[in-house]
């Protein structure tokens, strides 16, 4: 048996970001190609069958597909800058897990088909939208939106799909495929403070936050830095720069909710140009849906009014807000919790405030996930940590669980490792 530790030491250094501390695996980048090329390798050298859908989602299975299928996994990309174990922790503990469960002879003897699911674009760093790859599986995003999205560099996510060996033409909605799977469970690093000040390692999901992403864009009149008086200017970057600053005294009057502004592009970008338009992306999140919305609403009406004051008379900055993205809150299978909490008494229940691919599925499939405690509390930057113990621990959690679902919770007797199979379907 592979233990985690070093499953995850083995990509410790693929997609280290160049620009500073952290890691950059875009979404259908040459990176998470490397990465999704090891899990496969991984897969394969436990006997998995392994494909990759029309979605470009990689499916490892550790018995021969079939109905009523128990399915874990996460995501191998990161945002910008991200963290070791977002992600990939989850996908580390599902080979170990299957190991632990084969070992234990527990695997042998599985009443329901078991598989390992790696989403690709979970983070949406590259094209704006997260979880795209369980967003088409279930048809929460649409083919004609999703292969017409660009990236930083103008390329569609339909020509970025034929590079990577896949059909435009049969992205979207899988029904035979999530009908198949009669369960899941994602494994993943803790993303907050929950789990620090107690002495469990793992905790048990109870719900993720509503949340959304917002395209907000400024639009003035581009001219010279040096020959434009001050009060002939339709600037877009005090307007951005402006709704920026009165974010977090907007959303402190509404108890528990959070808004980001984490990501924003100027044009043309020159430093002796006045800009011509600039691009915020706002990221909002709160328990209760109307409260989103009502978070939105005034900081979209605080915007109109700080691009009203950036212009000059016959010369306005403009406005317009998109949204890219929103995932209504989501509370986990009632009785997939339940018993998840029996099978784990010590286990706290936690709630979330990140997005995942289980919180997708939910709406289709029975789900549930596991939280490994972060030290630091701090994810999405290069401080994200997860100790040894802790990760053998979740493993641990996530095979009794598997275990669980498969009906076969008693270990039997060791079995065999077979040998490696045959692969179709890989692109």
């Amino acid at each position: 048996m592979t233990d985690v530790v070093s499953l995850l030491a083995q990509i410790t250094d693929t997609g280290r970001d160049p620009r500073g501390p952290g890691y950059l695996r875009p979404g259908f980048s040459r990176v998470e190609h490397d990465l999704r090329e090891w899990f496969v390798a991984e897969a394969e050298s436990r006997g998995l069958d392994v494909e990759v859908d029309h979605n470009g989602i990689t499916w490892a299975w550790a018995t021969p597909p079939g109905e009523n299928a128990v399915v874990t996994g996460s995501h191998l990309d990161s945002v910008p800058g991200g963290g070791e174990f977002d992600g990939p922790l989850g996908v580390a503990s599902a080979l170990a897990a299957i190991d632990e469960l084969r070992e234990s002879g527990r695997l042998a003897r599985a009443g329901r088909p078991l598989a390992i699911a790696v989403f690709p674009e979970e983070e949406g760093s590259r094209f704006g939208i997260s979880c795209l790859g369980s967003r088409l599986l279930t048809g929460a995003v649409g083919p004609k939106r999703a292969l017409a999205m660009t990236d930083d560099r103008g390329d569609t996510f339909a020509e970025v799909l034929t590079r990577h060996g896949l059909d435009p033409q049969r992205v979207g909605r899988d029904h035979e495929r999530l009908r198949r799977i009669g369960s899941f469970l994602e494994l993943h690093v803790e993303q907050g403070v929950g789990l620090i000040n107690t002495d469990q390692p793992v905790a048990v999901g109870s719900s993720i936050l509503g949340h959304g992403r917002w395209h907000i864009r400024f639009e003035g009149q581009g001219n010279h830095a040096g020959t434009t008086p001050m009060a002939r200017r339709a600037d877009p970057v005090v307007a951005a720069a402006r709704i920026i600053g009165d974010i977090p005294t907007i959303v402190s009057r509404f108890d528990g909710a959070v808004a980001t502004v984490g990501r924003t592009r100027v044009h043309p970008g020159g430093t002796n140009a006045i800009a011509s338009a600039m691009d915020v992306w706002l990221d909002i999140r709160h328990p209760d849906d109307e409260v989103v919305q009502d978070v939105l609403e005034e900081i979209a009406a605080r915007a109109r009014d700080r691009a009203s004051g950036a212009g000059y008379r016959g010369q306005e900055v403009s406005l317009t807000v998109d949204q890219e993205s929103y995932s209504p809150t989501t509370h986990f299978h009632a009785d997939f919790t339940r018993r998840l909490s029996a099978l784990l008494p010590e286990a706290p229940l936690q709630s979330t405030g990140a997005g995942h691919d289980a919180g997708i599925l939910a709406a289709h499939v029975p789900s549930a996930m596991l939280f490994v405690r972060n030290p630091t509390g701090v994810s999405h930057a290069a401080e994200e940590a997860c100790e040894d113990d802790d990760a053998r621990a979740g493993v641990r959690a996530l095979a009794d669980a598997l275990a669980m679902e498969l009906g076969v919770e008693e270990p039997g007797v060791e079995e065999p490792a077979p040998e490696a199979k045959g692969v179709e379907g890989r692109s």
